[in-house]
């Protein structure tokens, strides 16, 4: 792809390691809610309710971070997302009870949705338009290894420094996607949007809405991606602890079923990437469906 120059491949690695330390902090929370339960002494609605507002938190993340990357840019934004998921990530592993690990969890979230829209835009800016779902293919695969890295490493590192420690762990992902992302400069694709938008006065969300056909892929779009994250989440976060705790199977076993799903799931989105470019993007959407 001698289309693709340097920026591009280097927007694309920092988005992908921004992905991965968003699924590695997920898993890992998934595979320690029966210890922090124990710890805290936290019902299982209250644990429950960590998983659930951290997924509330990164839809808010969403929006607010979506919205102020169109206006600041997308380098900037992405650093205030990464220092916010960083520093309350950290913060979980001081936690007392239910409430100040309730509010941590939530207000990470909320730096992990702004990471996770972001980061995509950024990827696919920064690559040509014939070659974008093979952009946002490779940052999807930095998520997945993310969480592969939380199914190999949990069962080994929490014997040894607890789910406090897991957390801190959580942060250096962050620290190096912090360091990476301080050498981006903005995508020209979005230096000449923003330009174009200053004269023009366009709101971005009225965008998705401008006519009936534009409306209607807007809200298929978000009916399908809604079905899908339910389903992915489902899978991911709840099965591992369901695993351990009504049919007995170990950390490691737990694990290892999710580390061979996920490599699954990272062949379908290297495929997809490669679909996609070739036959088009809805198509392949159906195909994989």
């Amino acid at each position: 792809m001698k289309e693709v120059n340097s920026y591009g491949w280097k927007a694309v690695i920092g988005s992908s390691i921004g992905y991965a330390m968003d699924g590695f902090d997920l898993l890992i929370l998934g595979f320690m809610l029966t210890l922090i339960s124990g710890d805290l002494g936290l019902t299982t609605g209250q644990a429950g309710s960590l998983v659930t507002w951290t997924l509330v938190g990164a839809v808010l993340g969403g929006f607010i971070f979506g919205t102020l990357s169109d206006k600041f840019g997308r380098v900037r934004v992405l650093t205030w997302t990464i220092v916010l998921f960083a520093v309350f990530t950290g913060l979980c592993a001081f936690a007392q009870g239910y409430w100040d690990l309730l509010i941590y969890r939530t207000i990470a979230g909320i730096g992990l949705g702004g990471e996770f829209g972001i980061g995509m835009a950024l990827a696919a800016e920064a690559w040509p338009a014939k070659h974008r779902a093979k952009a946002t293919s490779y940052v999807a695969l930095g998520w997945q290894l993310g969480v592969l890295a939380a199914a190999l490493l949990t069962p080994l590192l929490i014997p040894i420094i607890g789910w406090r420690g897991m957390f801190m762990v959580g942060i250096i992902p962050a620290l190096v996607a912090w360091v990476f992302r301080a050498k981006l400069h903005e995508p020209e694709i979005f230096v000449q949007s923003k330009d174009a938008k200053e004269h023009s006065h366009t709101n971005s969300f009225k965008l998705l809405v401008k006519d009936v056909r534009t409306t209607k892929t807007s809200i298929g779009v978000a009916i399908l991606t809604s079905v899908q994250n339910f389903g992915y989440y489902g899978i991911m976060i709840w099965l591992p602890n369901f695993l351990s705790k009504q049919l007995g199977f170990s950390l490691t076993k737990s694990g290892l079923w999710t580390a061979v799903t996920v490599c699954g799931m990272m062949v379908g989105i290297w495929l997809f990437g490669r679909l996609a470019d070739k036959i088009g993007r809805k198509p392949t959407f159906i195909l994989f469906q």
